[in-house]
């Protein structure tokens, strides 16, 4: 391409001259230090005045300063001057396990220190200051190097602190089981109020003829075989607690004279609990006791449990106790092998002409007339309970070893556990079904206690198992021995309410809610019960 004559050419713009553009940088960098010096002018003068405001602030909130708080905080003195003093605490530990008492004597000394000053602070309601804490601080961190220096490290001490803790668990385990075996002993003792009652019925029994007389002509009235009434069973060596259940039975019954109730107690409570249900009016009802002793044919031939009781391994290990932590003292309970608990497996045999019967436990209080239990269609079981298996604890692997497996061909560990203390038992189906058989191989395979470690419940869940009809929950409300928070509207409604635990109503460790629905049903006019619980 041709190039344009000159005449045609754009003129060339000029560029600025270097001197106008360091006039331009110093404008700027002029505008910029004035901008700085304004800048800063203000800020102390905003800033002087906020500072002021927040010491006045900070000097009224510590007037009312919460000392947990601080010594929570992250950042406070307080805090630090804690954690110094746990680490402090366990290199005295430490120092004196190496025999080095002089250094264990000045970490306590300045722990001492340190606590003064926490008490100090704590008293006047304000936080310690840096003038205060620095040379206790300076003083301990010397102290912590010195015994790093002496190979107290960190490793030393965490495997110090671990034998401690590990210790420390031991003691507290040892302390719960101990604490554990206490309250075993205190629910199962006699009160002394009861023990007097007992000796002076007893003595009553022994001293009248005309009440021995009187129980032997009761003990062959035809209403004890009547089927057209209702018949309940009750064993248990408490006189008091039987008698609140018949009478919580019958002052909530329509028709008390159709009510029958079978006693069975041992031979040192069979005097005293004729003496009282012979002597006191139960409103036209039927009551037989009989003496556990006198059954002739429960026998070890015949009966597994009386086999455990006759057993040294089992009286040693049920009885003595044992020293083994590792065996919880309720797998030891005696009463797991007591013959009254084990008679509800046998009632067809105590009561050969009966066809149907509720069986109650002596800790039960009812509040409900029971008589239509009787008409209950069990649709062909032989057991009518209520279930329990809301909470996952009260399904059948809970109760149950499954890994043995006898237990796992036979049962589902999710199937519903059910409560024994007030069940409905179809004695012709019971005796169809041939249920105490089914009790007594579950005894027998049990006798190295492996397929269950507890109570009478687990030896039931086997014997009934696909023969329980579940109850309306009800007909039994339970846990009033335990739990402090049952519904008042689920007791209320509730039939039969149960004491099940170690806080029975008869002791004093009961809970004291629940305790007023047992006592307005024990006959505190009696002299004997008067005399007894004055002395």
């Amino acid at each position: 391409m041709r190039r344009r004559p000159a005449d045609y050419r754009r003129p060339v713009r000029r560029r600025f001259s270097y001197w106008i553009w360091a006039l331009l940088g110093l404008f700027s960098v002029a505008g910029l230090i004035l901008f700085m010096v304004q800048h800063n002018y203000h800020e102390d003068r905003v800033e002087q005045p906020t500072l002021e405001k927040n010491a006045r602030s900070e000097h009224i909130s510590y007037k009312g300063l919460n000392f947990t708080e601080e010594i929570l905080s992250a950042t406070s003195l307080a805090r630090q001057l804690a954690e110094q003093i746990s680490l402090a605490k366990a290199y005295v530990i430490i120092a004196k396990e190496h025999n080095n008492l002089q250094l264990a004597w000045e970490f306590s000394s300045k722990i001492r220190s340190c606590q003064l000053l926490l008490s100090k602070a704590a008293m006047r309601e304000e936080p310690i200051t840096l003038e205060e804490a620095e040379p206790i601080i300076k003083s301990l961190s010397a102290l912590i190097f010195k015994a790093q220096d002496a190979h107290y490290d960190v490793a030393t001490t965490i495997m110090t602190m671990k034998s401690h803790i590990q210790a420390l668990e031991e003691r507290a385990k040892a302390a719960t089981i101990q604490s554990t075996v206490f309250g075993q002993l205190t629910a199962e003792a006699l009160p002394k109020s009861l023990h007097c009652l007992n000796v002076k019925l007893t003595t009553d029994w022994l001293r009248k003829l005309s009440l021995q007389e009187l129980a032997e002509e009761k003990g062959n009235s035809p209403r004890l075989v009547d089927n057209n009434l209702y018949h309940f069973c009750i064993f248990s060596d408490n006189l008091l607690a039987v008698s609140v259940v018949i009478n919580s039975t019958i002052s909530n019954a329509d028709h008390p004279k159709q009510l029958v109730f079978h006693v069975v107690t041992n031979g040192i409570n069979y005097g005293a609990m004729q003496a009282w249900f012979l002597s006191n009016d139960f409103k036209g009802s039927t009551i037989e006791v009989q003496n556990i002793e006198e059954f002739s044919w429960l026998n070890a031939s015949y009966a597994p449990v009386m086999k455990q009781l006759l057993d040294a391994d089992s009286r040693e290990y049920y009885f003595k106790g044992s020293e083994d932590l590792e065996v919880e003292p309720k797998f030891r309970n005696p009463k797991y092998i007591y013959l009254l608990n084990h008679l509800r497996f046998y009632i067809p045999e105590i009561y050969p002409q009966l066809e149907k019967v509720v069986f109650l436990d002596d800790d039960v209080v009812v509040q409900k007339d029971l008589t239509s239990l009787f008409s209950l269609d069990l649709h062909g079981n032989v057991n009518g309970a209520v279930e329990t298996c809301l909470e996952a604890f009260h399904r059948y692997y809970k109760y149950l070893n499954f890994s043995n497996t006898i237990i796992s061909s036979k049962f589902d560990p999710q199937a519903c556990g059910w409560a024994f203390g007030m069940n409905v038992f179809d004695l012709i189906g019971w005796r169809k079904a041939n249920v105490t058989a089914r009790y007594h191989f579950w005894q027998e395979q049990n006798a190295d206690q492996t397929l269950w470690k507890m109570g009478i419940l687990p030896a039931g869940l086997l014997t009934f198992y696909g023969l329980t009809e579940p109850l309306d929950r009800r007909w039994h409300v339970l846990g009033l021995g335990y739990d402090l928070n049952i519904d008042n509207r689920l007791i209320e409604t509730a039939a039969v309410i149960h004491f099940n635990g170690n806080m029975k109503p008869w002791l004093k460790l009961a809970i004291g809610r629940y305790k007023p629905l047992w006592e307005r049903y024990v006959n505190q006019s009696h002299p004997y019960l008067q005399d007894c619980v004055t002395s």
